[in-house]
């Protein structure tokens, strides 16, 4: 992750990646999420991704959380020079931690945390989801994925050996066991959206909603 100076605020910690794949993803949360409501968007890191879709989702009210007080720190210098009246200020969350510090929810989106924690990362998300989700609520996952065990593509082999071996618990998860986890909270995997660079959307929604 390298400084730059970022939507005019020098100094800040900037993710290429965030500003490359900010409109496909939003794409994907226009035709997903909610009208209106309140999302929680769990490690926002930088905080790109929480004030541009803030600006995109205007009806939404944003609230953007990391576990890192780093992260924090950055997103709530982003927030405050973005401005904007749907998105709050960062929140310290920790998936696997309990209670969350936001009680209900009507939508969670999750980028690219699954591949970088451990594997209760994702027991932990799915649990609090089940806990705070609306009725009409909705998870949205983006990353990569393998597919029936199978790396999506070669450089997502090289990128799942690079990240175990930084982190023996770290790695590319196989989508039908996330999916199994989320089953086993009560969410029914709605859409599987393709998306640039060999990653995926993935959607919940509670079973019956």
């Amino acid at each position: 992750m390298g400084e730059k100076s970022d939507n005019g605020i020098a100094g800040l910690p900037s993710a290429p990646a965030a500003e490359r794949n900010k409109g496909p993803i939003l794409a994907v949360l226009l035709k997903h999420l909610p009208v209106n409501g309140l999302v929680l968007e769990v490690a926002c890191g930088t905080g790109q991704h929480a004030c541009n879709f803030a600006a995109g989702l205007p009806r939404l009210e944003w609230q953007p959380s990391d576990p890192d007080p780093g992260a924090v720190d950055t997103t709530g210098a982003r927030v405050a020079h973005a401005a904007l009246p749907n998105l709050r200020p960062p929140l310290r969350l920790d998936v696997r931690d309990r209670p969350w510090p936001v009680a209900s929810f009507d939508a969670l989106v999750c980028i690219n945390l699954l591949h970088i924690a451990p594997w209760a990362a994702t027991e932990g998300l799915f649990a609090g989801a089940a806990t705070g989700l609306t009725t009409r609520g909705v998870i949205v996952v983006y990353g990569p994925f393998r597919r029936d065990g199978n790396h999506t593509a070669p450089s997502n082999a090289s990128f799942d050996r690079q990240l175990r071996a930084r982190d023996p618990a770290w790695g590319v998860r196989d989508m039908e066991a996330v999916d199994a986890v989320a089953q086993s909270n009560g969410f029914t995997l709605a859409a599987i959206e393709p998306m640039p660079a060999n990653n995926f959307c993935l959607v919940w929604r509670r079973d019956g909603g």
